[in-house]
């Protein structure tokens, strides 16, 4: 096996190059990286980047050593702890030390462990598995596949689900039952709403199936668990006339406010808030003839939702009142949220009390901006445009999404006939 930088490094940050070090030199070496780990400053965003790289390169290296048949036993051992150590330090820049904690706790109260049979330190016998365990080492297997925010939600997801095993007093996953996974259900539903109990439901059921492909859980009871009752999204789409409300709300803003054309493109496109927020001059553009706003993601800081998102929408100059010459114009004077500065949380946060100051008492409980989306898809279904044109148009992973939710490589021509026979017709 060719040994580069990082096996080498690895080797020697973990003390694995000599092949007689006993099993308690090399687990005084682990309690000492561990607990490095554990005390590093961290909230510089460079500084914090760089240890997160060095942590994910020492776990790939011991992924690669790992491979090596002619290891000892407490080298093997050792191996498979640093990937533990590596996947919870990096758990921990992300405010998450409970992994990491543990794993120390384990080292130091570890007794006899040379006659185990040198597994991950969290499964071996005796050892419990935390959730805390297998969510950091999901975490890092996956992180090439997540973008920031994915990772971030996903984070989020993973914090909730390991309060409620805290809450419900389950620490050891080893043994855990289907009367178990019900319990923490019912301890997730607590102040949530469904659809959101069932996100992190599905968050939970992927580590957990992971978990025992991976040979990290022996079984897994979180088949079956996604509640039907009250689970649907509760955001409901605003009617015609509200919509044209806040238009006219929109229009009567100076020519120069962001916040006018970002309410504006989000009525008229249905693209998503941070969507919107990202757009950038060089975005709105002309294809085959017509113009449009190009979703995408080319450029540092961009972020879409997953590969579906990007997209060209067409603008269809009259539609709900939108006036193409006029955010033309404005674009040319810099009116882009980016322009400002702003970013998708402050342009949600000013753009949905925009919302309540338009709309008044006549507002739902459970309208936002994202209703603005909605009505986009409803208008087109109602008026009977083809499923594919209003996946184009949303940027939907399936025209059963665009159509079952909410009420890319079409033709530019065709998606805009199809917003112009969605949002021109008669009221829907």
């Amino acid at each position: 096996m060719e040994i580069s930088s990082n096996i080498q490094k690895a080797l020697a940050y973990f003390h694995l190059s000599n092949p007689e070090a006993t099993w308690p030199e090399l687990r005084e070496r682990l309690r000492a990286i561990a607990q490095e780990c554990l005390e590093a400053e961290f909230g510089d965003l460079g500084s914090d980047y760089a240890r997160s790289e060095f942590y994910h390169d020492m776990y790939g290296a011991l992924c690669t050593i790992s491979q090596k048949g002619d290891m000892s036993l407490a080298q093997h051992r050792a191996v498979s702890i640093g990937q533990s150590i590596m996947a919870a330090a990096n758990a921990r820049l992300d405010g998450r030390p409970g992994a990491l904690v543990e794993i120390i706790d384990k080292i130091n109260h570890s007794t006899q462990i040379d006659s185990q049979a040198g597994t991950h330190l969290s499964l071996s016998v005796g050892a419990p598995v935390s959730w805390d365990d297998l969510s950091a080492l999901y975490m890092e297997e996956h992180r090439v596949n997540l973008k920031e925010s994915s990772r971030k939600a996903a984070i989020n997801a993973h914090t909730a689900i390991g309060n409620a095993f805290e809450a419900i007093g389950l620490t050891d996953l080893r043994t855990h039952t289907r009367d178990d996974m019900v319990t923490l259900r019912a301890n997730l539903l607590d102040k949530r709403k469904a659809s959101t109990v069932n996100n992190l439901l599905a968050q939970l059921r992927a580590v957990m199936v992971w978990a025992v492909q991976s040979d990290k859980l022996a079984k897994e009871y979180t088949a079956g668990l996604k509640l039907t009752k009250g689970a649907d999204s509760a955001r409901v789409a605003f009617l015609r006339g509200q919509v044209e409300t806040l238009m006219a709300h929109a229009n009567a803003l100076p020519s120069a406010s962001w916040e006018r054309w970002a309410l504006s493109l989000l009525a008229v496109t249905g693209a998503r808030v941070g969507e919107v927020s990202y757009l950038t001059k060089a975005d709105i553009k002309q294809v085959e003839g017509l113009w449009c706003i190009d979703i995408n993601e080319d450029e540092d800081g961009k972020s879409i939702k997953n590969k579906h998102s990007k997209r060209r929408v067409p603008l269809v100059d009259g539609a709900l009142g939108f006036s193409l010459s006029a955010f033309l114009e404005a674009v040319e004077k810099g009116a882009l949220p980016s322009d400002h500065g702003v970013n998708p949380g402050k342009a949600s946060k000013r753009l949905n009390q925009m919302l309540r100051d338009a709309l008044g008492d006549s507002k739902g409980e459970n309208q936002t901006l994202h209703s603005l989306r909605h009505h986009m898809i409803s208008s087109m279904q109602a008026a009977g445009v083809p499923v594919a044109f209003a996946q184009a148009a949303a940027g939907q992973s399936s025209g059963t999404i665009a159509y079952d939710t909410y009420g890319s490589g079409s033709p530019i021509q065709r998606v805009y006939e199809a917003l112009k026979q969605g949002l021109m017709e008669d009221a829907q």
